[in-house]
C-alpha cells in the first residue's frame, strides 16, 4: 500500500516524533494540525457531487481529524486548484458549503487559489488541545474496551449506488455530506485521564482497528456483530465487506476505560498482535498486512 510506504519513508528520513496520527500534537504551542487532499477523479467526480457539497465534505474530513485526537479545532486554510472551465458559482457554493460544515465554532483564515487541470482541494487545520487529553493510535492499553461513535458500511454503500445512477438517498447523502463526531471526540479527551488511542475511520473500520492494533503492540479482539450499521446495507451482497473495509464513513473509534460511557462497545483489547474479528460461526484474524491488501489504495 504505498501511501503507507511514502509516510513511513517521510518519516524515517525527518526523523521526526510527530508523524504518524492524523494530527500533529504540537505540546508546547498547546495545538494539533492536520492537513488533507481531495484530488478531482481520485475522492470525487464533479458529476455527482455539487460545490456545496464538496466544500462542506472537505471541511468536514479535516474536522474529524481533529476531533479525533481529542482537540478543539479553531481555524482552517483552504486551498484550491482550478482548471479554466471553473466559473465564479462553483467558487460562491463552495465557500457556503465550508462555512456551514464549519458552523459558528472554526473560522476560515485564509488559503491559496491557483490554476490546475482538476480540481484540487487541500485543508489544514488548527486545533486548541488546552483542557483536552490527547490521544495517540499507539496509546491503546490492554483490557480497555473497543467503542466507535457510529454506524460503518453507508459511505461505500451510497459510493456504489452513485456509480449506479442512483441519486437522492441517504446512504448518497453519507457519501456526500459526513458529519464529523466532534462531540464524542470531546467528551473522551475530557473524561479519559490516562493514555488511550482514537483516531477516525476515513480509511475504513478495519484499517482503523488494525492501525491502532499493529501501532500499540495489541490485539483488538472484535464482535462483528456489535458493530453498527445502517440495515439497508443488508440488500447489498456484499455488505459485512462494506461494514469492515469501507471507507469515508467519518465515525470514530477509540480504546477507553471500561467506565467510560459512551458509544458502541465493540470489543476488548488484549495480548497479541493484529485485528481479530468474531462472527457467529467462525473467527477471522487480520495481519496488518492482510487489512492493508483490502482497503482503499489512492495508487491504484
Amino acid at each position: 500500500m504505498k501511501e503507507k510506504e511514502f509516510i513511513s519513508e517521510i518519516k524515517n528520513i525527518l526523523n521526526s516524533d510527530f508523524i504518524g496520527d492524523d494530527c500533529a500534537y504540537l505540546k508546547d504551542l498547546g495545538i494539533v494540525i492536520t492537513q488533507d487532499s481531495l484530488v478531482e477523479d481520485v475522492h470525487f467526480k464533479r458529476a455527482y457531487s455539487t460545490p456545496y457539497q464538496l466544500g462542506f465534505k472537505s471541511v468536514m474530513v479535516n474536522l474529524s481529524d481533529v476531533a479525533a485526537s481529542g482537540a478543539v479545532a479553531k481555524y482552517l486554510t483552504i486551498s484550491l486548484s482550478l482548471p479554466t472551465d471553473i466559473e465564479n458559482d462553483f467558487v460562491e457554493n463552495f465557500y457556503e458549503g465550508a462555512k456551514e460544515a464549519c458552523k459558528a465554532n472554526v473560522d476560515i483564515v485564509g488559503g491559496d487559489i491557483t490554476g490546475g487541470d482538476k480540481i484540487y482541494i487541500s485543508v489544514c487545520a488548527l486545533g486548541s488541545a488546552k483542557e483536552r487529553n490527547i490521544s495517540s493510535r499507539k496509546n491503546a492499553q490492554i483490557g480497555q474496551k473497543v467503542i466507535v461513535s457510529g454506524v460503518h458500511g453507508s459511505s461505500a454503500a451510497g459510493l456504489k449506488q452513485l456509480l449506479s445512477g442512483e441519486r437522492n438517498t441517504k446512504l448518497i447523502k453519507s457519501h456526500l455530506e459526513p458529519i464529523a463526531q466532534i462531540e464524542f471526540g470531546e467528551y473522551i479527551s475530557k473524561n479519559v485521564k490516562g493514555k488511550y488511542a482514537m483516531m477516525d475511520t476515513s480509511d475504513g473500520l478495519a484499517d482503523a482497528l488494525s492501525t491502532i492494533a499493529n501501532e500499540s503492540g495489541v490485539l483488538l479482539d472484535i464482535d462483528f456483530s456489535k458493530i453498527p450499521y445502517d440495515k439497508s446495507l443488508e440488500c447489498f451482497a456484499n455488505w459485512r465487506e462494506m461494514v469492515l473495509f469501507g471507507g469515508e464513513d467519518y465515525q470514530i473509534v477509540a480504546t477507553v476505560p471500561q467506565n467510560i460511557d459512551i458509544g458502541y462497545e465493540i470489543g476488548v483489547v488484549k495480548e497479541g498482535l493484529g485485528l481479530n474479528m468474531n462472527y457467529s460461526d467462525k473467527s477471522i484474524f487480520y495481519s496488518k498486512e492482510d487489512v492493508e491488501n483490502r482497503v482503499f489504495n489512492h495508487f491504484n
